[in-house]
């Protein structure tokens, strides 16, 4: 029998790792604490929250881009990001606290920069 953990990135004691926000949001240098009980493994990034599609039906640009402020981002496209928008996933420091069984913090990463491809 094979298990396998969806959206989840190996953790076992000592891995390191990187677990990325959303577009807007930071990202966390990891060291995996070899949780047996989720199979040494945590969460590989914030997930979403909405759906691409409901998000592009639910947000609208003016918040994107509130979202984004103080950031370098390809603001021109932002029609074709909404989907992207930090709002359309979940809150990545709560998704590190319920994880803090899993994983150690080494690091936090602000963005200052993102580029998506179109």
């Amino acid at each position: 029998m094979w298990v396998t953990r969806k959206g989840a990135i190996r953790a076992r004691t000592g891995d390191l790792g990187v677990i990325p926000g959303s577009m807007g949001t930071r990202s966390y240098i990891v060291e995996g604490r070899g949780s047996s009980a989720s199979y040494c493994s945590c969460s590989h990034g914030a997930g979403r929250r909405l759906s691409r599609g409901r998000a592009r039906r639910e947000l609208d640009l003016d918040g994107l881009r509130e979202q984004m402020a103080g950031k370098a981002w390809n603001d021109a496209d932002a029609e074709a990001l909404i989907d992207e928008d930090p709002r359309s996933y979940k809150d990545i420091d709560q998704v590190m606290d319920d994880q803090q069984d899993l994983v150690a913090v080494h690091h936090t990463l602000s963005q200052i920069l993102n580029y998506k491809g179109v």
